[in-house]
C-alpha cells in the first residue's frame, strides 16, 4: 500500500501508543507525526497534503473531544479516528456526532485502523480536491471588472441579457459583451457551468 502523498498524525499520551501505531502505519506507507498532547499538535505546522488524526479520547489538559471541538472551531478539516481503551457507547455517538470517521476501543485490529484511515484519507483528498476548484474559481472572479462581476452573479441568478439590460438601464449589446468576457475569463464553456463556478465562489446561494 503506497500513501506517501497522505500524512497520518497520531495524538496519545502514551508513548509506546505512539511508537507501536506509527510503526504500523509507516509499514503501510504512511507519513507520521507522533505527538503525546493536544497542544503539541495544535502548535505542528500541518501540511495541505490529505491527512488523518488518529487520536485518544483521553489527554492530559484538553482531552479528545476538547481537541475535536477545537479543531473544528480553527476551521482545520481533517477527518478524526478515535481511539480509546475506555469507550462505551455514548461517547462512540459523540464522537461520530461530531463528524469522527470511525470509533476504535482499544485493542483494535490492524486492519480496522487502516481500512478506516484509507477511508479518511480518502475523505479528505475529496476535500482537498474541492477547496482547489474553489480557490481556482475564486481566483479567476479576481480577474473580472466590477461591471463584469455584476453581469456574472446576474447571470447566475437566472436572468436573461435584456431582464440585466433593463435592470442596469444599459444597451443589450453591452450586457453581451460583459457576458462574453465572463464566460472566457471564467473558462465556462455553458452557462450552467458558469452558474456551476458562481456557487463554487459563493457568489449566489447553493
Amino acid at each position: 500500500m503506497k500513501n506517501n502523498s497522505a500524512m497520518i498524525y497520531v495524538v496519545d499520551d502514551d508513548n509506546s501508543v505512539c511508537r507501536s501505531t506509527a510503526l504500523l502505519l509507516q509499514s503501510n506507507g504512511f507519513k507520521v507525526e507522533t505527538f503525546t498532547t493536544a497542544e503539541d499538535f495544535l502548535a505542528f505546522k500541518h501540511s495541505k497534503v490529505a491527512s488523518c488524526l488518529v487520536l485518544d479520547i483521553r489527554l492530559p489538559n484538553i482531552n479528545g473531544f476538547a481537541l475535536q471541538n477545537i479543531i473544528a472551531e480553527r476551521g482545520m478539516v481533517i477527518p478524526i479516528i478515535f481511539i480509546t481503551g475506555h469507550g462505551n457507547i455514548p461517547m462512540s455517538v459523540k464522537a461520530m456526532k461530531a463528524g469522527a470517521i470511525d470509533f476504535l476501543p482499544k485493542p483494535f485490529t490492524e486492519k480496522k485502523l487502516v481500512d478506516a484511515i484509507v477511508l479518511a484519507i480518502a475523505k479528505s483528498k475529496i476535500h482537498n480536491k474541492q477547496q482547489d476548484e474553489i480557490a481556482k474559481i475564486k481566483r479567476r472572479v479576481d480577474t473580472l471588472s466590477v461591471r463584469e462581476l455584476e453581469v456574472f452573479r446576474f447571470v447566475a441568478q437566472g436572468m436573461l441579457n435584456k431582464q440585466i439590460a433593463f435592470k442596469r438601464g444599459t444597451a443589450i449589446q453591452t450586457i453581451k459583451v460583459h457576458r462574453s468576457r465572463v464566460m472566457h475569463k471564467m473558462q465556462a464553456k455553458t452557462v450552467t457551468e458558469l452558474i456551476h463556478f458562481a456557487r463554487k465562489a459563493g457568489l449566489v446561494s447553493l
